[in-house]
């Protein structure tokens, strides 16, 4: 399938979609604390969407060949659990690593995809570490996105900096185009080599989202069809920003003022378009 170069118009309203995703994990982050379930972070952000939004959730039924119906409108991974998690009702407790993944529908169709880590209590050491070069990865990611630029050169920026830092980066899942289609071409690897896979041009929005393991990067899948854990049982830590090529670099759309800010790392390569909310 060809990739979709998105028009001015649907730019535009994908930089309104993608906003809208990042608040949602700017309203979610005050709940995110020891004693709350995940089913009730899921129930608030759901009612945020639907009622204060106007938004539709996306993970809500959606159900690939394949696959089950999800059950909920949000992902919650926790400390082991790589990607793809399922609210419950079991209580945060201190110490958890909780991704959170949300991804809205605006009334135009649109998709804004997005996810954060967030570190419950008082965190470990590793758990932090794990969290904060994951954040680094993806953000390393994102300064290789320019025109002319190919996608290896995004997962080969990843994959050297999870590695470096004795990490592994998961296979099997990987970013995406995204727009009116949740999912869509390109596939955006999280390891790779420069100057390989297809070449980056302007009007091209997909996701950055490397899942990265501080132990092996092998996987299992659960039996709900949906949870993925890390193998050997290690800490999983993902975030994910949807990006756009514009004529001159990148332009991160799913930022919002809670967004954290870049890493210190990145911000001598970045165009001023990555690192400004618009």
């Amino acid at each position: 399938m060809a990739i979709n170069i998105k028009t001015p118009e649907e730019i535009e309203g994908m930089r309104i979609a993608c906003r809208l995703g990042s608040e949602v994990l700017d309203y979610i982050t005050p709940f995110v604390k020891p004693g709350v379930t995940t089913k009730e972070i899921d129930r608030l952000a759901h009612e945020y969407m639907v009622n204060v939004q106007g938004t539709t959730p996306a993970t809500l039924n959606y159900a690939p060949p394949g696959y089950p119906p999800f059950p909920a409108s949000l992902c919650t991974s926790i400390n082991d659990v790589i990607c793809h998690g399922i609210p419950a009702d079991k209580p945060l407790k201190s110490g958890d690593a909780m991704n959170v993944d949300i991804t809205v529908i605006t009334k135009d169709g649109f998709h804004g995809d997005n996810s954060r880590m967030f570190l419950v209590g008082e965190p470990s050491i590793m758990a932090r570490r794990l969290s904060e070069i994951t954040y680094e990865c993806m953000w390393l990611g994102i300064a290789k996105v320019k025109p002319g630029a190919h996608l290896g050169d995004i997962g080969h920026a990843i994959q050297q900096h999870a590695e470096k830092n004795g990490y592994s980066v998961v296979r099997e899942f990987c970013g995406h185009g995204v727009g009116r289609v949740f999912h869509e071409e390109p596939q955006v690897l999280h390891y790779g080599r420069p100057g390989t896979l297809e070449k980056l041009e302007p009007g091209m929005i997909f996701t950055i989202e490397p899942m990265i393991n501080a132990g092996r990067r092998e996987i299992k899948e659960m039996p709900d069809g949906w949870t993925i854990k890390t193998k050997d049982r290690s800490l999983s830590a993902q975030w994910e920003h949807t990006v756009l090529v514009t004529e001159t670099g990148v332009e991160v759309l799913t930022l919002s003022a809670g967004s954290p800010p870049p890493p210190a790392i990145v911000l001598p390569l970045l165009n001023q378009a990555a690192a400004v909310p618009a």
